[in-house]
């Protein structure tokens, strides 16, 4: 036999060593396990500290009985809502932290935020203060113009709330039908 057969079957033969020390692996396995679970509950008490110092904001506006025809809509993902101007500054009050999919509908009262497994809100045209394109918001990082960013007014704070649509073509069309409502409603003429 050359020397790599003889190495290779005498390899073969060799058989690991049996654990003997299982109380001291189980240990080990249990102590990860704890940690584990330690860091999750961490992570929980963050987010519930965060929406107990947001409690100020008010409930969120819920869908009025008539909103007009609908001008636009929009079938994709919502990603959450900061506070406007901080895009790491995430709003977890009233379940804005939770990303979720979403049908939004642009009617001349508003934005209506459908969200399915998480809580509806709707965004009165009153208190759209500017939409526009941009490349990210707590948590998600796009390429540029891959959110629709609409700023809107609530409980004295302005906030962004991030969208993707399923289509991101039709962004553009979103923009330019916020911004001419709002200049509209502003009674401000480009």
């Amino acid at each position: 036999m050359t020397p790599l057969i003889a190495i290779a079957a005498e390899a073969a033969e060799q058989k690991s060593a049996e654990v003997t020390d299982w109380a001291g692996r189980l240990g080990w396995v249990a102590g990860l396990l704890l940690f584990v679970v330690l860091v999750y509950w961490l992570m929980r008490q963050g987010w519930k500290w965060r929406g107990s110092l947001q409690s100020d904001l008010p409930e969120l506006p819920a869908v009025p009985e008539t909103t007009g025809d609908a001008r636009l809509t929009l079938s994709g993902r919502y990603h959450g809502s900061t506070t406007a101007g901080q895009w790491l500054d995430r709003i977890v009050a009233h379940g804005l932290g939770t990303r979720s999919r979403v049908e939004l509908t642009l009617t001349g009262a508003g934005i209506e935020v459908v969200r399915p497994g998480a809580n509806d809100f709707f965004v009165p045209a009153a208190a759209l203060r500017e939409a526009r394109l941009d490349k990210g918001i707590a948590g998600k990082v796009l390429t540029e113009g891959g959110l629709l960013i609409v700023t809107w007014e609530h409980g004295g704070q302005q906030l962004d709330s991030g969208f993707r649509s399923d289509r991101a073509a039709e962004h553009t069309a979103w923009v330019e039908a916020i911004n001419s409502m709002i200049n509209t409603t502003e009674g401000i003429v480009r």
